[in-house]
């Protein structure tokens, strides 16, 4: 879907009171923030904050509970497949992993030919197949400069395969893949994980040439850079409110795996490929916790028995012992 002309490229991103709960409580919650198109958006959070729940969230794979957002005007959770139709992920471990057997150039190929069975036009369709292959090699081109991967500089050019680039090589792959499709809004989770001081400092320079060229980037990261976005999904600290991260973190372990239906959905548009998320529902996750619970008061009764057992046992022994002692 591409912008009016006489609006921005870049999609502007809206959330109030944002939250998301799964079987085992809130992922994230009461998160806030206006982002204008062509921003670098920086989401922050201690590890298990719900940092990638709120990345799939914004981008139409996850359905909240709480609050509202906006991507491009388009309100979620009513206008979620519109939304995923103009975003596309990069790097998200478990959704668009890239397959480290394939090499560079069939991953380009396999991402093109996606792009074109989905969002090509039917005019697009009926063109001469020189046509078709040089607008698909120029879509291509197009994506690797934006992503800054030269394939001349890789171990063996565009047969390298996934397994042999270095992290920040893979991040610029997989960047480009989503690039193809021309998003208005990007989305990658572990922006700078593993990556030493120069490389971090090179992919935030990327992302904010990305940016820079008009698309919206949304990025989870360990720490922002100063002239980012930064949003927090750290959950607030208070005497009447004292929820730590910890309990955030289990509960977005199952707001992930609540990812799964939605993410697979996904394939029907072009940043599908083998995009999936393998994980359960979250009616299963629910089901789970309700036997869990269930168990567990079936256990109560038996637990306090023990206990009463316990204490006939220690009164029991006092009485010995004063009895052998002549003070019984």
């Amino acid at each position: 879907m591409d912008a009016h002309p006489d609006e921005p490229h870049g999609a502007a991103v809206v959330a109030d009171g944002y939250g998301l709960k799964g079987p085992r409580g809130w992922a994230f919650r009461g998160v806030g923030f206006e982002a204008a198109p062509g921003s670098l958006v920086a989401i922050e959070g201690p590890s298990g904050s719900g940092r990638t729940c709120l990345l799939l969230a914004l981008t139409g794979r996850m359905k909240a509970q709480e609050g509202h957002a906006e991507v491009a005007g388009l309100r979620m959770p009513r206008k979620m497949a519109a939304v995923r139709r103009i975003s596309a992920l990069g790097p998200v471990p478990g959704v668009s992993d890239l397959e480290p057997a394939l090499t560079v150039a069939e991953h380009l190929r396999e991402r093109a030919l996606l792009q074109r069975r989905f969002d090509g036009s039917v005019r697009a369709l009926l063109r001469r197949p020189a046509e078709r292959a040089a607008a698909t090699r120029a879509r291509i081109d197009e994506a690797l400069a934006a992503a800054g991967l030269d394939l001349e500089t890789l171990p063996k050019g565009e047969r390298t395969a996934v397994r042999d680039l270095e992290r920040l090589e893979a991040l610029r792959l997989s960047l480009a893949l989503a690039l193809i499709g021309r998003p208005r809004l990007i989305a990658l989770d572990d922006a700078d994980l593993k990556l030493s001081d120069t490389d971090r400092a090179e992919a935030w320079a990327l992302l904010r040439s990305i940016a820079d060229s008009g698309t919206t980037v949304l990025a989870v990261c360990s720490e922002a850079p100063a002239d980012a976005l930064r949003v927090s999904t750290a959950p607030p600290r208070t005497e009447k409110n004292p929820e730590s991260a910890e309990n955030a973190g289990s509960a977005e372990k199952n707001a992930e795996d609540a990812a799964g239906s939605e993410a697979a959905e996904d394939s029907e548009g072009a940043g599908a490929g083998r995009a999936t998320a393998e994980s359960a529902p979250v009616a299963a996750g629910a089901e789970a916790g309700t036997r869990s619970q269930a168990d567990g008061q079936a256990d109560a009764p038996a637990a306090a028995d023990r206990a009463d057992d316990t204490e006939d046992t220690i009164q029991k022994g006092e009485a010995d012992a004063f009895a052998e002692t002549g003070r019984a």
